[in-house]
């Protein structure tokens, strides 16, 4: 491997690790995919600095990484899966998400899409926070102590 390359992935591999366990690493991605996955587009940014700056224990960069769960391909999906499961779960007539909707278009009938939107993505975003936290929490331990058995070798 050329020195350069190794030189980069040695400080992006000190970057996450710092001063992290595999409980912060793991909270992390957790708080990222929560709040990646909440339908409250263009604050996704600005939420995630938010939680850097309160959460103390937690990888600062394994936030940023956890968000990128909503990239652009996966947002329809997401979306489509909230819409789901808050119109499941608060009953009531919700209407199919039509590509005709557009074209009648108003605020009063956004709002009535958006409740179902929102409430089914934060049960979407909380479920998927607690799969990605044990997930990760178990990969990072493994890899944090793989790495740690290197080094003593």
């Amino acid at each position: 491997m050329p020195e350069k390359s190794r030189n980069v992935k040695e400080r992006l591999y000190r970057l996450l690790i710092l001063n992290s366990s595999p409980h912060g690493i793991a909270l992390g991605v957790a708080v990222g995919v929560f709040i990646g996955m909440l339908p409250l587009y263009g604050l996704h940014t600005g939420l995630v600095i938010v939680a850097a700056f309160v959460l103390k224990d937690v990888n600062k960069v394994a936030i940023f990484l956890g968000t990128s769960v909503s990239i652009p391909p996966t947002v329809p999906f997401i979306s489509w899966a909230g819409y789901s499961i808050g119109t499941f779960v608060l009953g009531g007539t919700y209407p199919p998400f039509p590509w005709d909707f557009f074209s009648h278009f108003s605020y009063r009938e956004l709002w009535r899409l958006y409740l179902p939107l929102f409430t089914g993505s934060l049960i979407l975003a909380f479920v998927s926070a607690v799969v990605f936290y044990v997930l990760i929490i178990w990969g990072a331990g493994k890899w944090m102590a793989r790495r740690q058995r290197r080094a003593r070798a």
